[in-house]
């Protein structure tokens, strides 16, 4: 019987309309918009100012502080300035504008095909190096890998969990990168086992990529300590907590990580980055990015360089559909929508999906009829109608009571919700304004 979270989700249409596109290399376009902030954590510092001349893997951003990312040029050309740039939900943030002239790489980039199995850094080497190339999490969270890979004093991993689910719709990046990139990923876990100091690695791809399974297990047996389990399909199945669950049976307590209960989990796109940093010299300068929706004419799968604005992308793909109501960053449960086409791709876009206008609208709203299905489908035990109450009448220290900054945000209540309510809105609302009271009280 296939392994999987035993608490809530939902099953929501798959739509991996992009499953069998191999990846296509994207044109180097002719300017980008290189944001300093494209991870959790501090923005990143610019060390390059307007007039500079760089190179493709070229530092333009240090990352400072405890959790931040260093930031790295995907072009070669000139700097025309460093200013704010707005991303693609409109929020302004501070960026590097390249004007884009020919494609001329460092050096010290290995740019060739080979594949390199010979792991030769220390795992203190190849933390540094994770550091050094700006690699974040690839699933959309962006949490700097080097951090995970330090684990912090009293604490131990002994198992070592790859993120292969891909649980949300129309998403197929990491499906491609597996079938593709399978052997390089494998190194890419080796160098992420060598790290964490573990002798297991547990690969959890669910059953509806039967290619990938296939492919992943016949290369995984020429590495030692690796194993592939095919998992039931189930949404929020990606989310690191059920993962867990569904992989080693831990339950990762509220408020805690999984380096509580002796996992540490990294993406299929991030052990693929980590390859390319430490055995490449390479930085994350480009990501695959799926740009997908039933009524786009050239549905892909794209490895696109950093910064490269989304109104390029999309007129590769044959332009916006007549048709098209919302364009999302990210898969429909958890992705949000793009109010801004000249925003640049960062290192967490993992898709772009143009819904046509009949699937965009909202529900009306209806009054809550108590029929509890959102707290049947919540993961991790919370009640959505209650947090939703408590975010609407601004009471955010009973829904900081009631656990509201454990919710991932899943949007299995929203979606499984016969009334039409706003849960995950008003529970992002909540949850934010929770959090920013309780910084606002650490720095009292």
């Amino acid at each position: 019987m296939l392994k999987t979270f035993p608490t809530g989700g939902v099953h929501p249409p798959e739509n991996k309309l992009t499953a069998g596109i191999p990846i296509e290399y994207f044109p180097v376009p002719g300017n980008v918009v290189i944001p300093l902030s494209q991870h959790i954590g501090a923005p990143a510092n610019p060390v390059v100012a307007k007039g500079d001349t760089v190179k493709t893997g070229q530092l333009i951003a240090e990352g400072k502080g405890f959790v931040s990312a260093n930031v790295h040029s995907s072009v070669s050309g000139k700097v025309s300035k460093v200013d704010a740039s707005a991303d693609s939900s409109g929020l302004k943030q501070t960026a590097v504008f390249i004007d884009v002239e020919g494609d001329e790489w460092l050096d010290t980039i290995d740019r060739s095909t080979d594949i390199a199995r010979d792991i030769r850094l220390s795992p203190e080497e190849i933390i540094k190096k994770c550091f050094e190339s700006g690699i974040v999490g690839m699933g959309g969270a962006t949490f700097p890998s080097h951090i995970k890979l330090n684990v912090p004093s009293g604490k131990e991993c002994d198992v070592l969990i790859i993120h292969g689910v891909e649980c949300e719709p129309y998403l197929t990046s990491d499906h491609r990168l597996m079938l593709e990139k399978g052997e390089e990923i494998l190194v890419g876990i080796s160098i992420l086992m060598k790290a964490l100091k573990v002798e297991k690695a547990m690969i959890g791809i669910e059953n509806n990529t039967p290619d990938a399974i296939a492919r992943m297990t016949s290369l995984a047996s020429s590495f030692t300590g690796i194993t592939i389990h095919p998992l039931k399909v189930k949404y929020p199945q990606g989310a690191e907590k059920q993962l867990i669950k569904a992989l080693i049976s831990r339950e990762v307590p509220s408020g805690r990580l999984p380096i509580d209960v002796g996992a540490v989990v990294h993406n299929a796109g991030t052990a693929f980055a980590v390859y390319e940093a430490v055995q490449k010299n390479k930085p994350l300068i480009e990501r695959v990015v799926t740009v997908t929706g039933k009524s786009v004419s050239k549905p892909g799968n794209y490895m696109v360089r950093i910064g490269t604005p989304l109104s390029r992308v999309l007129e590769a793909v044959g332009g916006i559909p007549d048709d098209t109501g919302k364009i999302i960053n990210g898969g429909p449960m958890m992705g949000k929508a793009v109010s801004n086409t000249d925003a640049p791709v960062v290192k967490g876009m993992s898709g772009i999906i143009l819904v046509p206008a009949a699937e965009a609208v909202r529900e009306a709203i209806n009054p809550c009829i108590r029929c509890a299905r959102c707290v049947s489908v919540c993961p991790i035990h919370l009640e959505p109608y209650l947090l939703m109450t408590l975010a609407e009448k601004s009471m955010f220290e009973r829904a900081e009571q009631e656990r509201i900054t454990d919710c991932m945000e899943c949007g299995s209540c929203s979606f499984t919700c016969p009334a039409g309510r706003p849960l995950l809105d008003y529970i992002r609302l909540g949850k934010s304004t929770v959090i920013r009271m309780a910084r606002q009280k650490v720095l009292k």
